[in-house]
């Protein structure tokens, strides 16, 4: 499925912001108050823009039909403050769907499984920890069976070690996944194209290798990189210090 974010503007925060997204990984990053967040939330309808548009297979977001079957939306923000269990916040994600109760209880199941909370399924989701409700929510939203999955910061909270299985089952899943990165070498590994952000605006996009060099994180992120090649993978990473080299 399609997304296109075209000359997006909220006051104040993002201008003119075109990027495009279609059955792959493409990372948002910058800086803090670049206007990463605010970019997704007009893809998933928290925000409408003041100017601009988002379309899905070309239609506009705001008048596409039964846009929940569609596309499922991990945000900063994303929280659940009544008593419910695991396996009860994950078929929430089922409520855009018409019921099938044994499908329902399928994909429920798979989902809790994949991200490994599956033992965790009778317990209070308010007893858990911040690593532990973020992999339940990122169950909720697999198992909403989107074409469009959207991610703001989906490894907060993470160890490492559930940090690369999510974005390495978010790569798997062969739907076009759109997400914000604080970690730019995850962001390198996982992330098909990239779109750096800094002060509202779009100021660099293309393919990892492409996007993070060094002159741009010195100018967007004033520090200075080091890119050295994974030695499995051959993708890049960085390695930083905290003065910008003259």
């Amino acid at each position: 499925m399609r997304v296109d974010i075209e000359q997006v503007t909220v006051r104040g925060i993002i201008t003119d912001i075109t990027l495009h997204a279609s059955n792959e990984v493409v990372g948002i990053v910058g800086p803090n108050g670049s206007g990463k967040s605010t970019t997704l939330r007009c893809v998933y309808r928290a925000l409408k823009p003041d100017s601009g548009a988002v379309l899905i297979d070309g239609v506009g977001v705001h008048k596409r039909q039964h846009i929940a079957r569609d596309l499922a939306a991990l945000s900063q923000e994303s929280q659940v403050e009544f008593d419910f269990t695991v396996a009860e916040v994950v078929e929430m994600g089922r409520l855009p769907h018409e019921r099938d109760p044994a499908r329902d209880r399928r994909v429920v199941a798979e989902a809790l499984d994949t991200v490994d909370v599956a033992h965790l399924s009778g317990r209070s989701f308010l007893s858990l920890s911040g690593g532990e409700r973020q992999r339940v929510l990122i169950a909720r939203a697999l198992a909403q069976e989107p074409r469009v999955l959207v991610l703001d910061e989906p490894t907060n909270h993470l160890d490492i070690r559930h940090q690369l299985e999510v974005l390495a089952l978010a790569r798997s899943l062969g739907v076009t996944v759109l997400t914000v990165l604080h970690d730019l070498n995850l962001a390198a590994s996982y992330c098909d194209r990239l779109h750096v952000l800094d002060e509202g605006r779009l100021v660099a996009s293309g393919t990892p290798a492409e996007v993070l060099v060094p002159e741009l994180i010195a100018k967007v992120f004033h520090v200075t990189a080091h890119v050295v090649r994974h030695p499995t993978t051959g993708v890049p990473q960085l390695l930083f210090d905290q003065e910008v080299t003259p």
